[in-house]
């Protein structure tokens, strides 16, 4: 038996306005038989980098052959392209404004074309609307099994932006906080790898969030006492910060972009 085709959604439209729904009948109307997955539909709006890094995030995690319908778009209505991405195993359809840019420096694309073709958008755009009229309507076609030239002119200039990149300078790591999770977890651009680079495997650090020192680092959030903000490597192989039962950033008193150093012991 054939699978069914996966598409999954990440937005910042929430889930208290039709917005995420009606993106997700449009698919069905077209592809009835199309499996929908929510990521998430609570990104910070508007956020750009934000929604890339949550992509880049996930999209390993589900199986080949998914389709990306990705919407974090402050420019609708503008200038700006719609586009459709082929990596190999996952196909991506989004705004051309750089929510792709962590997942296409990862899996450099096989092909990027620019959503042109009006036979596969719904017959009137909205301009304050087109994660329903354009978006969904490609990403449905492309479930139901059409191939990525036919949605419109190949491209190579889609846009990249600059995702700020932890450095190992001196002596030391300088990163910065990417974004608080719903848990009040600080979570860092900074991941093992480059840890592992400054203090050798298994090698003491000595870390600060915020010019505010975070002493000891732990493997597991159980290991956490009461009143301690610790550091761990998450579930992303970033370096996080979490406090027992309470937010690490409201503790910390910081939020994204603030400086994070980390040094030998």
């Amino acid at each position: 038996m054939a699978t069914k085709p996966t598409i999954a959604l990440l937005s910042d439209f929430g889930t208290r306005d039709h917005y995420a729904g009606v993106m997700k009948g449009v698919v069905l109307s077209i592809c009835p038989d199309a499996v929908l997955v929510d990521i998430s539909h609570d990104l910070p709006a508007h956020d750009i980098p934000f929604a890339a890094r949550e992509l880049a995030a996930t999209y390993k995690y589900f199986p080949a052959g998914t389709i990306f319908l990705v919407v974090v778009d402050p420019g609708v209505g503008s200038a700006r392209r719609g586009i459709a991405a082929d990596v190999g195993d996952w196909r991506f359809v989004a705004p051309d404004n750089g929510v792709l840019t962590a997942v296409l420096q990862e899996a450099p694309p096989k092909k990027v074309v620019e959503l042109t073709e009006r036979r596969y958008a719904r017959p009137t755009v909205s301009r304050t609307f087109e994660g329903r009229d354009r978006f969904a309507p490609a990403a449905a076609w492309l479930a139901k099994g059409i191939q990525l030239p036919a949605l419109g002119r190949a491209v190579s200039d889609y846009v990249q932006i600059d995702l700020a990149q932890a450095v190992l300078l001196d002596g030391e790591i300088r990163g910065e906080v990417v974004r608080v999770d719903r848990f009040g977890n600080v979570v860092t651009n900074v991941d093992r790898r480059l840890c592992e680079k400054l203090t050798g495997a298994g090698g003491t650090m000595r870390i600060e969030v915020g010019g505010r020192p975070v002493d000891r680092l732990v493997s597991t959030f159980s290991e956490i006492g009461a009143g301690d903000v610790c550091a761990l490597f998450g579930s992303t192989d970033h370096l996080e910060c979490a406090a027992h039962a309470a937010s690490a950033a409201e503790v910390l008193g910081v939020g994204a972009g603030a400086v994070v150093t980390v040094r030998r012991r």
